[in-house]
């Protein structure tokens, strides 16, 4: 079935650039110089692409990004920015639109930008991942968050997820790749927490041989690898300043450097990052630069923790099972062990439950998990879990603030972690998984270092 692009740009040279590229990939267009003129065509006929200049005689670029997300939230739609103007860029992908390419346009950017937003894929497979495996749970918490992936799917904005150890950033990130044009190719995750600071520009950028000792051969960093795919920076706030530098400048020039390379590489690649600590909090403390943490931030999903959406503990903990041996046989559950399942806390979330039933299952006899088999009250592993054990806080029908209330969940924390550390500020920050620096912020932001 031929494809159908309409363009919208009052720069004669332009549009017959465009129209000339898109006829050689076999691609119909129609070209337009007005928003006026583009909201009467869109009434007019169905196209499978839109591309607009941001600056028209009757309007802006991001009305008609506006318009078509409005009336048309299927058509992917890209902007024409002028080169650097990357704060516009940056709006117009905020209020939806596919992607965006700097003026003066280069033809291999723009080819590749239209083979991506012409293979979105469709209805059949979005149905399909939403149903599959990769996000479990009915809550609705969980609906919310399947629903606001298939969304963010279609779009090559970088996205940010945040949320606690455990949640399911990665999983996250793997099923809007799934459900993105790029899903054909490469998803590649790294965690930046676990490459040595002298070896990161290396992995992310690449290297030719000889440019360091032991640098024996030729080789592809991160970013030229998963070009044309997906690439997953998790624990993103580790990353040390000065390679947050050089990641900024290959987010926003789209091409990279290897180290030793006197050019320059161009990389195609959509960048999602997620972290569980608080990036915000991280730029106020300055070991996280501003400016990187808005470009990284132009999508944000967040992943709830277990411990709101306790509905979906017990279809997790089946689907868990399924995957289980004790002797090689399959694994059941007592009705007794799930209920101190439903009453658990899950500090850890859902990977905490993955490895208590994974350790229960080799514990465990005649197949059957018991209470027992859990060990989730400390080192005797014997007594049951029970609501009564845990901290009691108010209800949310009690809650006057959100934020008051948040406040009051992470002083309960930090002073648990505290008193068990003896008060030693280092053995507490690590482990709760943060810097010194950032335990003493949130100690003074709270009114506790005395």
């Amino acid at each position: 079935m031929n494809k159908t692009v309409l363009i919208i740009d009052d720069e004669l040279d332009l549009r017959e650039l465009l129209k000339l590229t898109l006829a050689k990939m076999s691609i119909s267009a129609i070209a337009v110089e007005t928003v006026t003129e583009a909201k009467t065509e869109l009434k007019q006929r169905s196209f499978d692409l839109c591309l607009t200049d941001m600056r028209l005689p009757d309007g802006s670029g991001l009305d008609l990004v506006a318009y078509v997300q409005k009336h048309h939230p299927q058509l992917p739609i890209a902007v024409l920015t002028a080169y650097g103007n990357v704060e516009l860029a940056v709006e117009a992908l905020k209020l939806g639109a596919f992607d965006f390419l700097s003026k003066p346009v280069k033809l291999s950017r723009l080819r590749s930008l239209i083979s991506n937003a012409l293979s979105l894929p469709d209805a059949a497979h979005i149905e399909n991942m939403i149903n599959g495996p990769l996000l479990l749970g009915d809550s609705q918490h969980m609906q919310n968050i399947r629903q606001q992936i298939t969304k963010v799917a279609r779009s090559q904005a970088p996205m940010y997820i945040s949320g606690e150890s455990g949640t399911g950033k990665e999983l996250a990130a793997r099923s809007i790749h799934q459900q993105s044009p790029r899903a054909k190719n490469l998803f590649a995750p790294v965690n930046c927490g676990a490459i040595p600071s002298n070896l990161m520009e290396s992995e992310f950028f690449g290297h030719l041989k000889g440019s360091f000792t032991g640098a024996i051969e030729d080789k592809m960093g991160l970013f030229q690898a998963a070009s044309g795919g997906t690439l997953f920076l998790d624990e993103v706030a580790d990353l040390p300043l000065d390679m947050q530098v050089k990641l900024l400048r290959a987010i926003q020039e789209k091409r990279v450097r290897p180290v030793g390379s006197e050019s320059e590489v161009e990389v195609d690649v959509r960048l999602i990052s997620a972290t569980h600590k608080n990036l915000q909090d991280a730029v106020m403390e300055g070991t996280f630069r501003s400016d990187l943490f808005y470009r990284l931030n132009v999508i944000d999903l967040h992943m709830p923790s277990l411990r709101q959406r306790p509905e979906d503990i017990e279809p997790l903990t089946e689907e868990f099972l399924k995957h289980l041996r004790s002797n090689g046989e399959s694994v059941e559950l007592s009705k007794p062990a799930l209920d101190v399942l439903r009453c658990y806390n899950f500090p850890g979330n859902v990977r905490e439950l993955e490895n208590i039933l994974e350790r229960a299952a080799t514990l465990c006899e005649n197949n059957r998990i018991e209470v027992t088999d859990l060990k989730l009250n400390g080192d005797s592993g014997r007594e049951e879990q029970s609501k009564v054990d845990r901290p009691e806080r108010r209800q949310p029908a009690e809650i006057n603030s959100l934020d008051d209330h948040l406040e009051e969940i992470e002083k309960e924390i930090l002073l648990d972690t505290l008193e068990r550390s003896r008060w030693n500020k280092t053995a507490a920050a690590k482990k709760l998984g943060i810097s010194f620096r950032s335990i003493r912020y949130r100690l003074q932001k709270l009114g506790l270092d005395d």
